[in-house]
């Protein structure tokens, strides 16, 4: 199984995840999986008590592409992605001004880090609806039935941060579980966006994570 990289979601907004035009792209939040995570490796997202009920999966995806920031926030097949916020103006990053998301100073850098070197500019990449499944809040499995019982126990008792490291008996759980994600259809062809710019509702906490085994 490949590296799997399981969080819960506060805020589903089309921010991060953005589903637009049959790719999803992590490009905004969660820098800790976007420094790491490489090609072929899975993010499964789940809904945080407030956000949806029962916990549900929002999305799965597999990674197809790791961008620079420099290259996703500058080229003009991007350009007018709703999490494509930022512009690389001479070698440095600025907010766009029509840009719906992270509008507090300190999103750039807890975005991409500090300048020059902008280590956490990277962007997760899934090209072609055949590499993800976004659901939103209309996941129709029950994985809270009994049948997997330490994915329950993990995604009940998550916090800020995400989880890549199992144990093997939560291995052969999420075996048995993907089929089911991906057999499933996704329930939107792209992610909402607010009409008009949102306040901050992002963690600037949640590239704070645990490694440890569950």
């Amino acid at each position: 199984m490949p590296k799997v990289y399981i969080y819960k979601l506060t805020v589903d907004d089309g921010g991060a995840p953005c589903v637009c035009g049959d790719i999803l792209s992590l490009a905004i939040c969660k820098p800790a999986i976007r420094s790491a995570a490489k090609r072929g490796s899975i993010l499964l997202g789940f809904a945080a008590n407030c956000l949806y009920k029962h916990n549900c999966p929002v999305y799965v995806a597999k990674v197809t592409n790791n961008l620079p920031g420099s290259i996703y926030f500058s080229e003009k097949r991007y350009a007018a992605r709703p999490d494509c916020i930022y512009v690389w103006r001479d070698r440095r990053f600025q907010r766009k001004l029509s840009a719906k998301f992270h509008s507090s100073a300190s999103d750039l850098k807890h975005d991409l880090g500090e300048p020059s070197s902008y280590p956490r500019a990277k962007v997760l990449l899934s090209e072609g609806a055949d590499n993800f499944r976004y659901f939103g809040d209309k996941c129709s499995i029950q994985y809270k039935n009994g049948s997997y019982p330490h994915l329950t126990s993990l995604i009940e008792t998550l916090g800020q941060g995400h989880r890549v490291n199992f144990s093997q008996t939560l291995r052969t759980e999420l075996e048995h579980f993907f089929p089911l994600l991906w057999a499933e259809s996704s329930a939107y062809r792209e992610t909402q966006v607010p009409d008009f710019p949102c306040g901050d509702k992002c963690s600037i906490h949640d590239d704070d994570f645990a490694e440890g085994e569950c």
